[in-house]
């Protein structure tokens, strides 16, 4: 389905949005084209409201989106919602084609680890997100860093990385105990961790617009220093073992 062109307030964003990283101007200055993705959270997933918007340079009219790999919608529309899974990307004559942006349909994952779509850069403050689709996650949710263990919550489904560092980079995952008594994990999600001092090929792109959001409470996040050392995987299948239990725990 094609939608209106979106309305947004303040700047636009930089070619920021790919999942591993942003795509800066190239060493010769041209400009790429990219994909804005609301709600701004990657991966997107059918479970909300997907919509995307194709910004590069040229008009409107001469957006091509894929799907795929293939055609997708009518040629001439810069916004897209989705209402199917898959990978997503557009082109404009002027700028080339976009990154790919994934669309998961959130049917085969129990939970889904989600990260800002935004760059990432030292010393940001970034929150990582572990839902469920009907919301039936329980007391217990941990995160875990290229498979070490970092932290447990017993009343937690975010985990607020503070300060980011260069080699924070890598994969993610959450684990969670669902109200129907089962541990679920989520795919993996790559997060990459950009220089607060970029070379001058590769500036530092604007963060995108801030948007409303309703507030979580406060024992739904965990902000954790990330001068920690990992620690093992539960040995118990039981939760509340072998791990923190919220907010309440401080660092690791």
């Amino acid at each position: 389905l094609m939608c209106p062109p979106v309305s947004c307030s303040g700047p636009r964003v930089h070619p920021t949005l790919a999942l591993a990283g942003w795509h800066p101007l190239s060493p010769a200055g041209t400009q790429t084209t990219w994909i804005i993705v609301e709600p701004p959270w990657m991966p997107a997933v059918l479970w909300d409201r997907v919509t995307l918007t194709c910004q590069g340079l040229g008009t409107t009219s001469a957006t091509t989106w894929y799907k795929d790999g293939w055609h997708w919608g009518q040629q001439g529309h810069d916004c897209l919602t989705v209402t199917e899974n898959g990978t997503y990307s557009c082109d404009r004559p002027g700028s080339g084609l976009s990154p790919p942006m994934r669309v998961l349909d959130g049917e085969g994952d129990w939970l889904v680890l989600q990260v800002p779509a935004r760059p990432l850069l030292e010393g940001d403050r970034v929150t990582l997100r572990c839902r469920d689709r009907w919301n039936n996650l329980g007391h217990w949710v941990s995160f875990y860093h290229e498979e070490k263990h970092l932290v447990q919550l017993r009343n937690g489904t975010e985990l607020t990385l503070f300060p980011l560092q260069l080699h924070h980079s890598g994969r993610y995952r959450c684990r969670g105990w669902l109200t129907d008594r089962q541990w679920v994990v989520s795919a993996p999600v790559t997060v990459t961790v950009h220089s607060e001092n970029p070379t001058v090929s590769t500036p530092t792109p604007p963060h995108p617009a801030t948007h409303s959001c309703s507030k979580m409470s406060a024992d739904t996040k965990f902000f954790l220093s990330l001068k920690t050392h990992p620690v093992p995987w539960p040995d118990s299948n039981c939760p509340g073992k072998g791990g923190g239990s919220g907010a309440s725990s401080g660092p690791l």
